[in-house]
């Protein structure tokens, strides 16, 4: 055996520095996992709350979700400036970011904390907001910070890290493996380099052994046994991933919109008087609660839950409103994620869809509906239809879920042609490069 091939073999097995780094990496994979699953576990007693306060009366949002709303933009601007938003964009913001004092700012453990702090009030004064997003910025957190007291020095060692932390987020956060390694490769990085690739796998593996020893092997959205025919009922994979990428590129260029700053007299109202512009936000979001019976409120977890499982029954307009809901807690200014409530919007209309075609099995097109939507906001086909195979146990409908993702995406570039995440990083970059102080910058 040549000598070079032993001294990489000895130094790859026997370097204590090398043996130091995995087992950092290794406890920060877990540290992210166990964060990961108390965080789910607040959002679900937050729902729990919510749903005790509508049981009381279904008018009192009027007056608590403005008034929380109010309080979450207060919070976040006086003592977590920077968690706002869904955290996507800054961590793939980043990745691009040299300087170690602002990249330290984005991701650090007091903008982690607030972010889980303010999602769960959020949720629980019934913003439509989700914890995925902020889940990805509080996984890329806790590596990061790992990562520099283990003194990972170089820059492709950190932004493995960053990457890793990032993909084991989502991978904790949906319990699906597979969605988190895709995620980073497809939407975090666009790319996939070699050099980062073990870390991301290793970290996904073992968030993932966490998550799993905690809950339990299970299905984010249940199991379903829904399957689509070969036939005529594939005109459902046309229809859905044409609708879901338009309205999803539609949703896109609000959200983009909203944070390039809103249009008229709204974006000097929310720059001057951002916590009197969250209440209306509230008072707004509380409307929407009312037309839809009390079900735009939340994630929108239970509610695609219930539809997928045949239990439940969403207001015709579901859809429609539970966009119109996370657009406008999103415009708020509070720390949420997109990630769930574009599912659930996507089952929304995926009820819709299946109404009128009622030659396609129903639960297939509703899984249809959420992928094509979601695929059309994220513009990332891959990882959408990934993600909902995992979350539902179902690997029969794997090519209609394809294709309607494909579909999806590629409808959602003819009406938004920049990816959300990807646009709202670059704004969020061009705003950091700007900023002559670390301690000011803003999320988007």
């Amino acid at each position: 055996m040549p000598l070079f091939t032993l001294k990489r073999i000895r130094h790859h097995w026997f370097s204590p520095q090398l043996w130091l780094r995995r087992l950092v990496l290794w406890g920060g994979a877990v540290c992210v996992g166990t964060v990961a699953i108390l965080f789910a576990m607040g959002a679900e007693h937050a729902n729990i709350y919510l749903h005790r306060l509508l049981a009381v009366s279904p008018y009192l949002p009027l007056a608590i979700t403005p008034a929380g709303l109010a309080l979450a933009v207060y919070v976040t601007q006086r003592v977590f400036p920077g968690s706002e938003g869904s955290g996507i964009p800054q961590v793939i913001a980043t990745l691009q970011i040299p300087d170690e004092k602002l990249r330290g700012a984005v991701l650090s453990l007091k903008i982690a904390a607030g972010k889980i702090v303010l999602t769960l009030f959020g949720l629980l004064v019934g913003a439509a907001i989700g914890r995925e997003g902020p889940t990805v910025q509080i996984g890329a957190s806790i590596l990061h910070a790992i990562g520099k007291f283990a003194r990972f020095s170089r820059q492709e060692a950190e932004r493995g890290l960053i990457l890793a932390g990032g993909a084991a987020g989502v991978a904790a956060a949906f319990n699906t493996p597979l969605a988190g390694v895709v995620f980073a490769i497809e939407e975090m990085s666009r790319s996939f380099e070699e050099r980062t690739s073990g870390t991301i796998l290793t970290a996904v593996i073992i968030a993932g052994i966490a998550s799993l020893a905690v809950l339990g092997d299970y299905a984010y959205f249940g199991s379903t046994s829904a399957v689509l025919p070969f036939d005529s009922a594939w005109i459902a994979v046309l229809v859905c991933g044409a609708c879901g990428g338009l309205a999803g590129g539609i949703f896109s260029r609000m959200i983009i919109a909203s944070a390039r700053g809103l249009p008229w007299n709204l974006g000097l109202f929310k720059r001057s008087r951002p916590v009197l512009f969250a209440a209306a936000c509230g008072l707004i979001l509380a409307v929407l609660g009312l037309l839809s019976g009390s079900t735009t409120y939340g994630t929108g977890y239970h509610e695609a839950r219930s539809v997928l499982e045949g239990s439940g029954h969403l207001p015709a307009f579901y859809g429609v409103l539970k966009l119109l809901a996370t657009a406008v807690s999103y415009a708020s200014g509070i720390p949420g994620g997109l990630f769930s409530p574009s599912l659930a919007v996507g089952a929304g209309f995926g009820v819709n869809i299946s109404e009128i075609m009622p030659y396609a099995p129903a639960g297939a097109v509703v899984l249809l509906g959420m992928v094509g939507y979601f695929a059309g906001v994220v513009q990332a086909p891959i990882t959408a239809f990934v993600i909902v195979i995992e979350m539902t146990d179902n690997h029969r409908l794997a090519l209609p879920l394809m294709a309607t993702a494909l579909v999806a995406a590629a409808t959602s570039r003819l009406i938004c042609p920049w990816p959300v995440y990807k646009a709202l990083s670059e704004g969020f970059l061009a705003r950091t490069k700007g900023s002559a102080a670390p301690a000011k910058v803003q999320g988007s």
